[in-house]
């Protein structure tokens, strides 16, 4: 399987590959830059070449980048929205130049003015931001998320709505989120529940569009629309409803993060060893 998790990178952003290394990753997620922040400013050239000296060292791949927080694709708000375009474009420059895969995106939120309107702002922001980065081989990965308050992405009907309005389809894909999807109401706990969302997933946009999961379980109750990820097993999925996850044949192939509690130095270490248990099971 192809593991990683995503490391949080409190110097220069080539350490976060020593971090991987140690953890035996073989993929990963990063922030390029502070995502409570907007851009202070470009990327060290000089940091650039060491992490593409160190990926290619410690054979990791693929790489994914997160965007930022304070960036809303489908907000009614005329600043934030071009901001955030903004914002993007040059999330899109630095996953370029780092040589990143793909940029893995929550699809915004519409702020009560309706999901229709929403999807609408966000199709027209991805086809701006895919032409003023055409050429470029990073991909747009939108990740689907637990449906609190106004934000977009809890069903697949969303994704597919969004991707038909893509110009530039062959750039865009999926990042499914295990935690998300079953705080949005997929029971990912019974088998049956899985084959469902994989059932509407295939039908609705594709399952070969999917080419990340964060692999979370879910702290909360099903279809409680509260995002908050939880250990490995140690949540509302289970042991069980992970490893059928893990060991499904339409995913055990994808690239596989997590984004599980970093409660002390050992929290990765211990999720890691335990998915990687559950895989050989």
């Amino acid at each position: 399987m192809i593991l990683g998790v995503h490391v949080s990178g409190a110097g220069k952003i080539y350490q976060t590959l020593d971090i991987a290394h140690q953890l035996k990753c073989q993929t990963m997620q990063i922030f390029a830059r502070n995502p409570q922040q907007w851009r202070a400013g470009p990327l060290d050239p000089k940091d650039i070449a060491e992490f593409k000296l160190r990926r290619k060292k410690f054979k990791i791949d693929p790489v994914f980048i997160h965007i930022s927080y304070l960036i809303n694709l489908a907000s009614p708000n005329p600043r934030l929205y071009q901001g955030s375009i903004r914002a993007y474009v040059e999330d899109m420059q630095d996953a370029e130049a780092l040589k990143a895969d793909y940029i893995v995106t929550h699809m915004g939120s519409h702020k009560e003015t309706s999901e229709e309107a929403g999807i609408k702002r966000l199709i027209a922001a991805l086809n701006k931001i895919l032409d003023e980065t055409k050429g470029s081989k990073v991909g747009i990965l939108l990740e689907n998320t637990s449906g609190s308050g106004s934000w977009l992405g809890y069903k697949f009907e969303h994704q597919q709505k969004i991707i038909a309005g893509i110009k530039e389809k062959s750039r865009v894909g999926l990042c499914l989120d295990t935690a998300h999807a079953y705080l949005a109401g997929y029971d990912l706990a019974t088998k049956e529940g899985l084959a469902k969302m994989l059932d509407e997933i295939d039908t609705q946009v594709g399952l070969k569009l999917v080419k990340l999961i964060h692999l979370n379980d879910a702290y909360g109750a099903l279809a409680s629309h509260y995002d908050r990820h939880d250990h490995i097993g140690k949540g509302s999925i289970g042991l069980a409803g992970m490893k059928r996850i893990i060991t499904h044949p339409k995913l055990k192939n994808i690239p596989m993060i997590l984004e599980t509690p970093k409660d002390d130095e050992t929290s990765d270490l211990l999720n890691l060893a335990l998915v990687r248990k559950l895989s050989k099971n």
